[in-house]
């Protein structure tokens, strides 16, 4: 068999494992005959040790044959040429991709065999495990795109599965608030994504990334853009990532997504889906370095969001909410590293925080307990020694630093001033105009101050 045709092999199984699995999972409970928790254990078993193979085998034959690039092609799925549009289907397993990829499956398979026992005799058991699923199929597709088109297309797979498992214990209220509100957070991410993809055709009628950020393998690629160009489609990049990794301003869902069970928030938002948006930083990288100001935006707001982050995680007084922000300032120095052009440290970072967050949080309930017992034992708290940062400023200043860490940044109270409020208010006003040329037809008389929509104080508008 030629090379080219097993790394097409290699590379169609590798891709189309999790859709089976998901398949396989969610047809039965769609005629209401799921499988048992010890048979959806294993099919979710034996679809991650298959792509874990299938991509280290095609790890070994890139390193053996030193190939750095492998595409595998699915064509045009519809194409317009007088409008110079198609949605082309696209893979590329390549230096960037495929570590990505094995990292995924790796910690997938250790977040299910814990979640099997975790999670044994729990209602939404099933439930879990479809949309354990859905996110690995979408973590896939996104990591291994060779287009834009495709990558959205498992950004969208990620971001449904994170909010509705977010939203797991919807038998409460809680849950399923913050579930929303993550996904209104990733709305507003999806939007900047799909202007940047939309300005990426206008502009060179491309959405291929072997296209448009040169031919060269990554990381040396140079993007055939113009540096004002690249400020523009980089700068809505950017506000998709930041949705997706949590950076400044939209921190606050982070702390929130926590609701979900423990296996969720270990390999969502302490492993994989809070670095899609770095990974997407580094998959468009030959585009931020065609703009000086856009790396320097990129390494300020990873900067602000890890100094933001590493004070919020020192005043929460729960395990989740602090390794969420202890995340969240590893993600913010990630940033910072690939707007400084550190690409592959950057890639590093990720795969080893992704792995050390994985345990911690999985890990969390059995070190409270080990903590207390050890409290129980000695009779009192475990002392602590001052650390630097109590050191270094007066008392003033480390109340006013407290307070606004307790507070999260304010973060919150900005986007429900400067966003949410203006957004209700503008369809408000269209629903006004809407009222008011609706009776000027039927030559009703027209009063200013009606309106269909009650005005409301902005905290019910959150």
């Amino acid at each position: 068999m030629e090379l080219e045709h097993l790394f097409q092999i290699l590379g169609i199984v590798t891709i189309l494992t999790p859709a089976l699995l998901l398949a396989l999972i969610g047809f039965p409970m769609l005629v209401s005959i799921p499988w048992s928790e010890h048979a959806t254990a294993r099919w979710t078993q034996s679809a991650v040790l298959i792509g874990l193979t299938t991509s280290v085998a095609i790890l070994l034959l890139m390193l053996t044959h030193g190939i750095h690039d492998v595409p595998v092609e699915f064509g045009n799925w519809f194409a317009l040429p007088e409008e110079h549009c198609h949605f082309h289907v696209s893979f590329v397993f390549d230096r960037l991709s495929v570590p990505f990829a094995i990292l995924t499956f790796v910690l997938v398979g250790t977040i299910g065999a814990f979640a099997s026992r975790y999670l044994h005799r729990e209602r939404g058991y099933h439930r879990f495990f479809l949309l354990n699923a859905m996110f690995l199929l979408g973590m896939i597709v996104a990591t291994v795109a060779g287009t834009i088109e495709t990558l959205f297309l498992g950004w969208e797979l990620v971001g449904l599965s994170s909010a509705l498992l977010v939203a797991y214990f919807h038998e409460r209220s809680s849950p399923v608030r913050n579930g929303q509100w993550v996904w209104s957070v990733y709305r507003v991410a999806d939007a900047a994504f799909l202007v940047a993809a939309l300005l990426m055709h206008h502009l060179k009628g491309e959405g291929d990334f072997e296209v448009v950020m040169g031919q060269s393998d990554w990381p040396i690629g140079h993007a055939i853009l113009t540096s004002h160009e690249a400020l523009v489609v980089g700068l809505f990049f950017l506000i998709a990532a930041a949705g997706k990794s949590a950076l400044i301003p939209f921190s606050g869902w982070l702390p929130r997504a926590m609701e979900g069970p423990t296996p969720s928030s270990a390999i969502f938002y302490g492993a994989l889906s809070v670095h899609l948006g770095t990974f997407l930083l580094l998959r468009i990288g030959p585009i931020l370095e065609l703009s000086v100001l856009l790396c320097a935006i990129v390494v300020l707001l990873g900067l602000s969001t890890a100094i933001m982050a590493a004070m919020t995680a020192r005043v929460q007084t729960d395990v989740k909410s602090a390794l969420a922000y202890a995340s969240l300032t590893q993600v913010g120095i990630i940033t910072a590293e690939i707007g400084l052009g550190f690409r592959y440290l950057a890639l590093i970072h990720m795969i080893g925080h992704a792995c050390l967050r994985t345990l911690q949080l999985i890990r969390a309930p059995n070190l409270l307990h080990d903590y207390h017992g050890l409290e129980n034992a000695i009779g009192t708290r475990l002392p602590r020694q001052p650390i630097l940062f109590e050191r270094s400023f007066s008392e003033s200043t480390r109340v006013n630093l407290y307070r606004l860490a307790l507070e999260r940044g304010n973060l919150d109270a900005f986007i429900r001033v400067y966003i949410v409020a203006p957004f209700f208010a503008v369809f408000r006003w269209c629903t006004q105009l809407e009222a008011r040329w609706t009776r000027f037809l039927s030559m009703k008389p027209v009063h200013d101050s009606e309106s269909p929509l009650p005005a409301r104080p902005v905290e019910e508008v959150s």
